[in-house]
């Protein structure tokens, strides 16, 4: 089959085309005829050898649609031929992926591909982050950052299905807003022309935020505590700043203010379970329309370099598809 393939850490340029073996399935796994996979910002992480140094070559990648071509004997809930999403084994950037029955859900007919295989990550996190880390609720204020992004766009259209009051988005270039606003931002913030403690206290009145998802870490984790209200969460879920933030304690305790967070990654590696209920309430935000994943790149599976690139330079906004044209 083919797959794309890291050969050293480092750039895009290390990343090609290979022809392998496809994947073998054990007892309770399944072998999935890829569809779509979606470029994720730690696919950059782990080609740099940022997410640990593991073996090379790899096949990079965390999420795929596709169509079961096989189960193995102690697997229950899922047939061949069904439509589903996964969180495989060793990579998505290929013709075929391997994943455990508990990591793969079967998709409404409702959904196609595309959605799909952009969905996994943004959709399933953005609704944890929300739903069950940050526990908001409807009359709350929210703040995300990067909301131009995979993630930004979902969590901002989520915040809105379940009822928030205000959702303030961050982005850092001007051209950016449009895309956040079209997914639904009350208001959004450039953050390289303006100062966000200010904004975000004036659109509060001065109370701050309720909720912030920060994904940058860094100086943004640092700033975001100037204006976390009383009672308020800080959900940090990622670094892409490269950089991490130092909060202090005495800046939590006195306010009731909390610094929580989060990684899918680890969920789906130790918790795996508590992500069946995440699939069904995700599926149904995408069936009645109330979500719908902002797509903005369509590229076959050969030109994963340059969906790195886009990805990587960050003038792409939404998510990154990559289809596989395995018919």
């Amino acid at each position: 089959m083919k797959a794309i393939i890291v050969e050293e850490f480092g750039t895009a340029d290390n990343m090609k085309v290979a022809e392998v073996e496809v994947p073998s399935i054990q007892s309770h796994q399944l072998l999935i005829r890829v569809k779509t996979t979606s470029v994720n910002f730690a696919d950059i992480k782990a080609r740099y050898g940022n997410k640990g140094r593991g073996k090379l070559p790899f096949i990079p990648g965390l999420e795929a649609a596709g169509i079961v071509e096989a189960v193995g004997d102690n697997v229950q809930s899922i047939s061949v031929g069904e439509r589903v999403i996964a969180f495989p084994h060793h990579g998505s950037y290929a013709e075929y992926v391997v994943a455990d029955e508990n990591l793969t859900f079967v998709i409404p007919d409702s959904i196609d591909f595309d959605t799909a295989g952009a969905s996994g990550i943004v959709s399933f996190l953005s609704y944890k982050l929300l739903v069950e880390v940050a526990q908001i609720q409807s009359n709350e204020t929210v703040v995300i950052h990067s909301a131009a992004g995979g993630v930004g766009t979902t969590a901002i259209q989520i915040a809105k299905a379940l009822g928030v009051k205000k959702v303030i988005g961050t982005v850092g270039s001007s051209r950016k807003i449009p895309t956040a606003v079209s997914a639904g931002a009350d208001h959004v913030i450039n953050y390289d022309e303006e100062t966000i403690v200010q904004i975000v206290n004036e659109l509060t009145d001065g109370k701050g935020a309720d909720v912030i998802l920060d994904s940058l870490g860094g100086e943004m984790t640092e700033e975001s505590v100037k204006y976390l209200a009383k009672f308020g969460r800080l959900v940090v879920f990622g670094n892409s700043s490269g950089q991490y933030g130092q909060v202090h304690t005495q800046e939590l305790h006195a306010s009731c203010r909390s610094v929580l967070g989060f990684s899918l990654g680890t969920a789906r590696k130790e918790r795996p379970e508590l992500l069946q209920e995440t699939a069904k309430q995700v599926f149904r935000l995408i069936e009645t329309g109330q979500l719908n994943i902002n797509i903005s790149k369509k590229l076959p599976l050969s030109d994963a370099l340059l969906a790195h690139q886009l990805i990587e330079s960050r003038s792409s906004t939404g998510k990154v598809l990559l289809y596989v044209d395995n018919e």
